[in-house]
């Protein structure tokens, strides 16, 4: 996705927890895109995770350990089989499909309306719907990074009704890495929704519901 305009808040330096939010948007969306290469699984296997008890870090902690025992051969191949398919993949990581039961169905018309509000456009390069949730993904980075007013409205009402479950039913593949990614995502995007629930309904835009 790439982003035309946006209504924002006054701009300053973002906190470390929303930078934070950033890069793990940015980590989601990337994994769901495409197989890690060499360079992200050694930064993964590298990341040091301090305990405290909650279930974030403890998913964090099993992903970093996988890392560190996967290739990206082997990860390319089951990128292709959890995320793509010669048909479709054993997920299939899209809005329409996890709400509407259909690919191309009402909830990407309602998030195309959306977009188009919030001055989003669709990269050249892909050729996904804009439902695909690494888009969804992207979006949520580059709102937090504007401080944009609907940050947590969009968020309620395009990612939090069916993204947990898309992640968690990636947390449920045989292959050990994309189980730990797709675990990790579940809990991250419950917590956001535990998070942004309580300030969605002061968000200035009209969100369309699909």
């Amino acid at each position: 996705m790439t982003q035309a305009s946006v209504d924002q808040q006054p701009p300053h330096e973002l906190n470390d927890t929303d930078a934070l939010r950033v890069e793990v948007y940015g980590l989601l969306a990337g994994l769901l895109r495409e197989a890690p290469d060499q360079a992200l699984l050694d930064w993964l296997a590298s990341l040091e995770i301090e305990q405290d008890g909650g279930v974030l870090a403890e998913r964090w902690a099993q992903l970093v350990a996988a890392a560190a025992k996967a290739s990206p051969e082997t990860l390319s191949r089951a990128h292709f089989r959890h995320l793509i398919g010669v048909v479709e993949g054993d997920v299939i990581p899209y809005a329409s499909w996890y709400r509407n039961g259909e690919l191309m169905d009402e909830a990407l018309v309602a998030l195309r309306r959306d977009l188009k509000l919030l001055g989003f456009e669709r990269a050249g390069h892909t050729n996904d719907p804009e439902d695909h949730l690494a888009a969804l993904c992207e979006v949520m980075a580059m709102l937090i990074e504007s401080r944009s007013f609907n940050e947590a409205r969009f968020f309620m009402t395009h990612i939090a009704p069916w993204a947990a479950s898309c992640m968690a039913d990636l947390g449920r593949v045989d292959t050990e890495f994309y189980a730990c990614f797709g675990r990790l995502g579940q809990a991250f995007i419950e917590s956001e929704q535990s998070r942004l629930e309580s300030e969605a309904s002061r968000a200035p835009v009209r969100i369309v519901e699909p």
